[in-house]
């Protein structure tokens, strides 16, 4: 029997999402919509909607739908934005964020996943993601500023360069703040004129870390 994926992504919607106050319908919409499986090895796609995160090298992977729901949310990402995301591995987490706004600058650092991630976006036929294979730790100051930076893989120290890439006029750095070794904490940095300001989010618990030593996977 073929595994059905279309209700997977449902149940994941109903199970893991709207339990969790993730209601706005644009959001909940994106997530059955959007093919997880197509951005993972075939040997765990079928993990794909499961409420676990999914490792895709040694230290970074994708973290579970619900906190990657709740990044989403709490980015508020409109239609006009531009958005750098740094650390896209092979691209599902991104193309989420490029269905919302007009367009995606798309950082991995990794040569393989890179040359999957644009495998995938012209199996899509996606348009508005420009995918660059660099490192992570500077940003990419070439496309500043950004309406909003948004890092779904949690991180000890960020850059202040990075903060120096965000729209002046209340541009937003989305992040998950390395605590200690399995705890993180979400923030949304907000950028006005010369000042930031911060707001906790929420807990994730997670051994990732973007920077540490990374090795490859096979497709």
């Amino acid at each position: 029997m073929n595994f059905n994926y279309q209700k997977a992504r449902e149940l994941m919607v109903e199970n893991q999402l709207r339990p969790n106050k993730i209601n706005d319908l644009n959001i909940l919409n994106l997530f059955k919509k959007v093919p997880k499986e197509k951005f993972l090895p075939s040997s765990i796609t079928k993990i794909s909607y499961s409420d676990v995160d999914i490792k895709m090298l040694s230290n970074r992977g994708y973290l579970k739908n619900l906190h990657l729901a709740q990044l989403i949310k709490s980015a508020e990402i409109n239609k006009n934005h531009k958005i750098l995301h740094l650390g896209a591995l092979t691209g599902y987490f991104t193309v989420l964020l490029s269905n919302l706004c007009s367009e995606v600058t798309a950082i991995e650092s990794d040569n393989e996943l890179c040359d999957l991630f644009k495998e995938k976006i012209n199996e899509l036929e996606i348009q508005n993601i420009e995918i660059i294979n660099k490192d992570f730790i500077k940003g990419h100051m070439e496309g500043s500023p950004y309406d909003r930076i948004i890092i779904d893989s949690p991180i000890g120290v960020i850059d202040n360069s990075i903060l120096n890439q965000l729209n002046e006029n209340l541009g937003k750095l989305i992040m998950i703040r390395k605590i200690n070794v399995n705890l993180c904490k979400a923030v949304s940095i907000t950028k006005n004129k010369d000042n930031f300001s911060e707001e906790y989010l929420f807990d994730v618990f997670s051994e990732y870390e973007l920077f540490e030593q990374q090795k490859g996977f096979e497709f």
